[in-house]
């Protein structure tokens, strides 16, 4: 799907009637460039947290919060253990642990051993949100070259959250969101341009939950 009108159907109806209280991402191989596409210039009303793992080497250091509060409206952070997550902020996990949400909903960093060869891991991120905001949580699985996410969508799915593929079609590698659609039917699965107009939607839906409310 793009940004047709199909698409644009399909977002409308995944919202519909629900509130989401915060979103996560997960991306490896070619993941920088779809980032970019779709969270650059995040308006500065835009008012969930957003939690990205992006696949790391252990021994880089993390340079993705300043280079996405150079394009951001909203603040950007690198994920710290025993902060909490706090509405309008896109934050990152950091290079060589694994990045999780605890149920007082901060964040809790651990050095595990790798899953799918990668730490942080997108499973573990995923399913730690997902057993903390369960249908209020929405996962986004992005361009890679391995299995991690998949699993993690999968207890997305189980919480009753959303969950979004990117259209391997588009991918940079395809090898990530088509284990994603193999191991369950994605709700949506969309190019990038209709992921972020599905992002903006979605914020838009909760809008009258944070005025008045934390998270």
């Amino acid at each position: 799907m793009s940004g047709s009108a199909d698409s644009l159907d399909s977002i409308m109806a995944a919202t519909a009637g629900r509130r989401f209280e915060a979103i996560v991402i997960g991306a490896s191989a070619g993941g920088v460039n779809a980032l970019l596409g779709l969270l650059s210039g995040l308006p500065a009303t835009f008012r969930l947290p957003v939690v990205t793992v992006l696949h790391l080497p252990d021994d880089r250091e993390s340079h993705l919060a300043e280079i996405f509060q150079n394009r951001s409206s909203i603040a950007v952070r690198e994920a710290r253990d025993k902060a909490g997550v706090e509405p309008a902020t896109l934050y990152f996990a950091g290079a060589g642990y694994h990045l999780s949400i605890e149920h007082d909903r901060s964040f809790s960093l651990s050095g595990e051993e790798p899953v799918h060869f990668s730490r942080p891991s997108i499973d573990l991120l995923m399913a730690s949100a997902a057993d903390v905001y369960g249908d209020s949580l929405a996962g986004i699985l992005l361009t890679g070259a391995n299995y991690d996410g998949a699993n993690g969508l999968a207890r997305i799915r189980e919480q009753g959250g959303l969950t979004v593929v990117q259209d391997p079609a588009e991918a940079q590698v395809a090898t990530m969101p088509e284990a994603a659609i193999r191991k369950l039917q994605p709700d949506l699965i969309l190019r990038l341009d209709a992921i972020r107009q599905l992002i903006l939607q979605m914020d838009r839906a909760c809008s009258n939950y944070f005025q008045g409310d934390a998270l």
